[in-house]
């Protein structure tokens, strides 16, 4: 959290943008271009009623099917049968059969929720944790299913995991976290960890370290605003995250004013990184909320902010956009800031997307007064003093809005100049799994990571995929979701977050089947650990990893068999649930270990 007192201070330093502030490395990288678009240059694309997918994601996922994934689910199914032999488990004749490539694979996704940096680093366990890299997770037989998985999503906190991830190149989770890579270098290229020792926003309780950094953050976004591009609060949090969670940036250099500390580093730049040319990485979304002053607040579930009914946008590396029916159009990511015949690029700085995906001060400001009084009040009222933009929302994520007369009968800022995201848990909808209920995209499995804090002490409850249930009824001819308790009392009463649960396991297929990961309570007997606040943002290294042996035993425990021990069938029986709409597609019945299986893991 920025310290009101402390930030205050930077109202009498900081003055209108200076040339030699927009001279600043990061300044000058932060900028986004512009240019007038070619003749007869459509920016938007209709994705229509059946929610098509752009040619560019198709290709993609058509590619990472034919040339990763064959391997990729070898892997994980030798992983599978190492563990079943060792406990004298015999699996099914389709579940090899499946992942052998004997009959189509199985479409995976996985989405890992918000929670600031509890759910980065609960959800970069359980990534960890899926991962072939990890051998410890490989002889736990789970080990290899990122790498077998078509789709990668995360918001808010999840997004700090996600983007970070993503742009490093898709290293291992320790080495992301830790920045085992870094070495003692310094330089654009250097991605040195997390950084959890320095906070995301408050940095320092000096005084004067802490206000001039403030002034630091405002200067590397001067250039945008004297580009003609509106700048908010997001902006400045953007530039703190991206010291954190982009490239160029180690301890030793956190206050240098001569790198650019992941500035320039942009969200559709992706493509041209090694994993992602060879399609070595899943498909990667990012989450977010939209605001708007013609929202219905009637749709809001109580204790949330944002309407069910407002349109939720993504960040994918080609396109941004919504296949919300409302809207359910796209333009391209490489060109998000253009409108008006004008084409913009650089805009999409990952750090900028990651930021508005998990930007939640606008719930401060109920009121000017509250605002003010707020933790980012003194740092919107310098934003003001030093970049005056009347009429403009300093609290949300400003961007210039493409889509203006897009869908003019149902698309709620079709006037705007200017569309506002915030924090993508703001619904309610703290996973984000809507990005896999599309139904062009054919995801048969999700694995979703909940580590929100739903409870006075932090634990989850089941709330966000409620309000998931609840907000795909809303468009039914988009989205599908399986049935699930409509209660957070039910999830409580029968341990639904206290241990992986299935859900869909004998309904509709068009619904994909979720395997849901909860951040509900400590595992097997031990103290708790991994439910701090969303807004704790310093740890130390043997916090961090004492929290990921937790989550690890979180993520692999199954059921336990007693107050100590994990269910030693549960490598067999995510496997099962894993394989089970494509064992569907095949006309196979469901036979040994997993019959067995789902009828325990799975809710009815």
């Amino acid at each position: 959290m920025f310290p009101g007192p402390v930030v205050a201070l930077a109202l009498c330093a900081v003055g209108y943008a200076s040339a030699q502030q927009i001279a600043l490395p990061a300044a000058l990288a932060y900028t986004p271009l512009s240019a007038p678009c070619p003749a007869n240059f459509t920016l938007v694309r209709s994705a229509g009623k059946h929610a098509t997918l752009s040619h560019q994601e198709t290709a993609y996922i058509s590619t990472r099917q034919k040339k990763v994934l064959p391997g990729a689910w070898s892997s994980y199914l030798s992983a599978v049968e190492h563990s079943a032999r060792t406990q004298h488990i015999a699996l099914p004749h389709y579940l090899t059969a499946i992942l052998e490539g004997r009959a189509e694979f199985p479409t995976l996704g996985i989405a890992t929720s918000g929670g600031g940096m509890r759910a980065a680093l609960f959800g970069g366990t359980v990534l960890n944790t899926l991962d072939g890299r990890n051998s410890t997770s490989v002889s736990a037989g789970v080990g290899g299913l990122l790498q077998a998985a078509s789709y990668l999503a995360g918001l808010s906190g999840g997004s700090f995991l996600v983007t970070s991830l993503v742009q490093a190149n898709f290293p291992t989770i320790p080495s992301l976290i830790f920045g085992l890579d870094a070495g003692a270098g310094t330089g654009e290229d250097v991605f040195g960890g997390w950084l959890n020792e320095l906070g995301l926003t408050s940095i320092s309780t000096n005084a004067t370290v802490q206000t001039e950094f403030i002034e630091l953050l405002l200067e590397e976004i001067a250039g945008k605003h004297a580009a003609g591009f509106p700048i908010t609060f997001t902006d400045v949090f953007s530039r703190s995250l991206a010291r954190h969670f982009v490239n160029g940036t180690t301890l030793a250099d956190f206050f240098s004013t001569n790198f650019t500390h992941g500035a320039g580093i942009t969200w559709s730049g992706v493509a041209n990184l090694s994993t992602f040319e060879n399609h070595e990485m899943p498909f990667p979304i990012i989450v977010t909320d939209s605001v708007s002053q013609f929202e219905n607040d009637k749709a809001v579930i109580p204790g949330n902010d944002v309407p069910l009914t407002n349109p939720i946008y993504e960040f994918n590396v080609f396109e941004t956009g919504s296949f919300d029916p409302m809207l359910s159009s796209f333009v391209p990511t490489l060109l998000l800031g253009s409108r008006n015949r004008t084409c913009v690029s650089n805009f999409d700085q990952v750090s900028f997307v990651s930021a508005s995906s998990s930007n939640l001060w606008n719930e401060f400001n109920v009121s000017a007064a509250a605002l003010a009084a707020s933790s980012i009040g003194p740092v919107v009222a310098a934003i003001n003093a030093t970049f005056p933009q009347p009429g403009l929302r300093l609290d949300t994520a400003a961007i210039p809005n493409p889509f203006q007369g897009v869908a003019p009968k149902t698309f709620l800022d079709r006037n705007q100049t200017i569309i506002s995201f915030v924090d993508g848990g703001e619904d309610g909808e703290v996973v984000p799994i809507q990005p896999m209920l599309v139904k062009s995209r054919g995801v048969d499995i999700v694995i979703a990571i909940d580590a929100s804090a739903d409870t006075e002490n932090n634990w989850t409850n089941g709330s966000s995929i409620i309000s998931t249930q609840e907000r795909a009824a809303l468009f039914p001819g988009v989205y599908s979701f399986p049935p699930i308790p409509t209660s957070p009392n039910v999830f409580e009463a029968r341990n639904l977050t206290r241990h992986t649960t299935f859900f869909g396991c004998d309904t509709n297929h068009e619904a994909p089947l979720v395997v849901y990961i909860a951040n509900g309570g400590p595992p097997l007997g031990q103290p708790p650990l991994t439910n701090l606040s969303t807004f704790t943002d310093t740890f130390t290294t043997p916090q961090i990893q004492a929290f990921m042996n937790q989550a690890f035993d979180v993520a692999t425990q199954g059921i336990p068999i007693s107050s100590t021990h994990k269910d030693p069938e549960f490598p067999a029986c995510l496997a099962c649930a894993v394989v089970d709409r494509a064992r569907a597609r095949i006309g196979e019945r469901r036979s040994g270990v997993c019959s067995t299986c789902l009828q325990r893991y799975c809710f009815s």
